[in-house]
């Protein structure tokens, strides 16, 4: 299995994807982060003024709440995260996370960022289906990504002596590792769907010019890359695994 050409194949051309992927969004979020607003406004402002904007209160770091009078809405922390690029949106704090390049701000690539991860912030809101399926999944997508290659792997080699148990191994493990493709494959539509809403917030709200639209844009389709990337490998991994257990 470890020699496999299509095992080889699949591991060479994911981490080339992966390392593609990744080296486009640095790349772009480097070069608009040195697009300065036309109408300046820091990533932690951008977050707080499209979330008013939608009517949901807002937390800030001291924990003052603006717009709390936003009925049955549950405040949106904004705080500040460490390290480059770790902005992210916690449903269940109910956190817009953004890291230090993005906070403090004033650039097309932080307000990018900071509008997508409010679009992640309505989405709980709202309810949003594939948002609470993805939620869903990442209780079992964890256990999936970290112990299913194990069992997978030992079942493989256990089949040569018991047939039957090491192929019930193999299977489990895959069964597993399936969950944590479906969550990969359902945080598509989630992460697409917040940077739609983030480029409806960010012309709506004012905060890009018309100019500087088009170059937002640009920083949220090279972020989705990296998940439509990550998806596709591991689909293709997926179907290299039930391949094998086949055989």
């Amino acid at each position: 299995m470890i020699f496999d050409p299509t095992f080889i194949a699949i591991m060479i051309v994911g981490a080339i994807l992966g390392g593609l992927t990744q080296w486009h969004i640095k790349s772009t979020f480097k070069k608009y982060s040195k697009a300065d607003l036309a109408r300046p406004a820091s990533g932690v402002q951008v977050a707080e003024r499209t979330l008013r904007s939608v009517n949901l209160p807002v937390a800030n770091e001291s924990g003052a709440v603006s717009g709390a009078n936003a009925f049955g809405k549950k405040p949106v922390s904004i705080m500040r995260t460490a390290g480059k690029l770790s902005d992210h949106f916690d449903p269940r704090s109910n956190t817009v996370a953004l890291s230090e390049v993005v906070y403090d701000r004033s650039n097309v690539a932080a307000a990018a960022v900071a509008a997508h991860e409010v679009g992640h912030a309505i989405q709980t809101a709202e309810a949003y289906l594939p948002g609470r399926i993805r939620s869903a999944l990442v209780p079992v997508a964890n256990v999936g990504s970290s112990l299913s290659i194990w069992l997978i792997i030992g079942g493989f080699f256990l089949a040569s002596t018991n047939a039957m148990l090491g192929g019930n191994l193999m299977w489990a493990g895959i069964i597993l590792f399936g969950a944590a493709v479906l969550f990969q494959v359902v945080t598509l539509p989630v992460e697409f769907d917040a940077s739609r809403r983030a480029m409806v917030l960010l012309r709506e709200t004012g905060t890009l010019s018309q100019a500087e639209l088009p170059q937002a844009r640009k920083v949220l389709t090279a972020a989705a890359l990296t998940y439509v990337a990550a998806a596709l490998i591991a689909v293709a991994q997926l179907l290299y695994w039930i391949g094998l257990a086949r055989d």
